[in-house]
């Protein structure tokens, strides 16, 4: 688990490409200070294990879903990355409840400063956005930040100049592709309350109260229960 408090940057010194698969070879200090082999290591918001170790670099590898789930075709050799190690049980949690587990790849697709601050403005697919809430949290390439709006296919968010000058946020620019996670307590409460039944909104939906999964009304409160009372 993480908390989104981006740690350093590192830096990509290596990639070894497989048929369906790779091997990132990461520069980084502050990470490897007491780092050992099978830890976790959030790298742009994306959990890797540590595979090896030297005085100043570890290696992970990165599987086929990774691949294809996530904006690791920016990754090259010379790019710098968000680090993150797994949050220590007696440390603050400074940010939100990271899995580093990305649901999505969004694009920027507009940067605006604004006073002291910097708006970023996101482009997500529908099934990212559901659980995207103004006032919420969001991990952008790892890093933990408050949703300042919420539109149809977008969202935003404004960056204070710490933010920017501690994570790669500072690179970005309009076009790239950056990998999201949102709030993974949204995910368990849909699916708590839909219990395998067709979530709002698609097809399936018929509006007729929500089902449990033997296809049978449920019982005690529900969804619809909780609408009417006022919740």
């Amino acid at each position: 688990m993480f908390t989104g408090i981006v740690e350093e940057m590192g830096t990509i010194r290596q990639i070894r490409k497989g048929r369906a698969s790779a091997v990132l070879t990461i520069g980084a200090k502050k990470v490897l200070e007491d780092a050992k082999i099978g830890d976790s290591i959030a790298v742009n918001g994306i959990c890797l294990t540590v595979t090896s170790l030297s005085s100043d670099t570890f290696t992970a590898d990165v599987m086929h879903e990774t691949l294809r789930r996530t904006a690791f075709s920016r990754l090259a050799p010379g790019v710098r990355v968000n680090l993150e190690r797994a949050m220590a049980a007696d440390g603050r949690f400074g940010g939100h409840i990271v899995a580093g587990h990305v649901d999505g790849v969004g694009t920027i697709t507009e940067l605006r400063r604004d006073d002291n601050a910097i708006w970023y403005t996101f482009r997500a697919e529908p099934q990212v956005l559901r659980y995207i809430v103004e006032k919420g949290s969001i991990t952008v390439d790892g890093i933990s930040l408050t949703v300042a709006n919420v539109g149809e296919t977008s969202f935003s968010i404004s960056a204070i100049p710490h933010t920017v000058a501690q994570t790669v946020l500072q690179d970005r620019k309009k076009g790239d592709p950056v990998n999201l996670e949102t709030d993974i307590i949204g995910k368990y409460v849909e699916k708590l309350l839909y219990a395998g039944a067709p979530l709002p909104g698609s097809s399936a939906s018929s509006g007729a109260g929500v089902k449990a999964a033997s296809g049978k009304a449920s019982g005690g409160i529900t969804r619809d229960f909780l609408m009417r009372n006022g919740f």
